[in-house]
């Protein structure tokens, strides 16, 4: 299987490739003809062929639960962090919610597609090792799914988990969300297996994942004070968590 993985993997980088280079002319036209929903309705064009892209890799999707999200209200996604395969499925399955993220400043250049989508979209850029840019921007952020009743998406781990297992919540991000967006609802995802496509590395990648995405009831802050409130979304959060 391992072998097979060798070209299976060079396929895959290079429709990864062409699909980040050929939606970045499309997410640069529909942004300045269109406006911010021809935009939104390119990006999630481009989520949707970089998930057919893992297809390559023998992976395969489970998406459940975005029923049971209410409409025109914001929303504070809270998921835990597997691996960069993480992204593109959250961005498609819930676009109906038009989720913002919070990145690393890193990603906000040189990156074709997914840097023009960062800066563009919506989302907000962190460096975070200085505390006085990012959380700033977070509140913007807040402010901003506040005003249009929209969603952030935020990865309370602060990094990816190599494992699987759930590492440790950083309170700061999810403090200032609530801050400043305060009749929205939290919805803790849980993701499935992202990691195993690479546990080896980014070469070769691995086959034959199955991923999946579960999306939580909503819960209401005001219900809880805040350290009752991370439990509980770490416990929804592990209630489907595959060991």
């Amino acid at each position: 299987m391992k072998i097979i993985s060798y070209p299976l993997s060079v396929i895959y980088y290079f429709f990864f490739g062409i699909t980040l280079a050929i939606m970045h002319i499309v997410q640069w036209l529909c942004y300045n003809l269109g406006g911010y929903q021809a935009h939104h309705n390119s990006v999630k064009t481009m989520n949707w062929m970089l998930i057919m892209c893992t297809k390559l890799l023998g992976t395969s999707h489970k998406f459940r639960g975005k029923e049971k999200l209410p409409k025109g209200v914001p929303l504070i996604f809270v998921s835990n962090h597997q691996s960069i395969f993480d992204i593109s499925p959250i961005e498609w399955y819930l676009e109906s919610f038009h989720p913002k993220f919070i990145s690393k400043i890193e990603l906000g250049k040189g990156i074709p597609s997914v840097s023009y989508n960062l800066q563009r979209g919506g989302s907000v850029l962190i460096d975070r090792k200085d505390s006085r840019q990012a959380l700033p921007e977070i509140k913007k952020l807040s402010q901003y799914i506040e005003k249009h009743k929209r969603s952030a998406a935020i990865f309370p781990e602060g990094t990816r988990s190599r494992d699987g297992k759930l590492k440790t919540f950083h309170d700061n991000g999810m403090k200032m969300l609530l801050k400043f967006a305060p009749s929205a609802l939290v919805v803790p995802i849980t993701i499935n297996n992202s990691w195993k496509i690479v546990k080896n590395g980014y070469f070769p990648l691995s086959l034959g994942t199955s991923f999946s995405l579960d999306v939580h009831a909503p819960i209401s802050p005001k219900d809880y004070d805040f350290e009752a409130l991370m439990q509980k979304l770490r416990e929804a959060i592990e209630s489907k968590l595959e060991n």
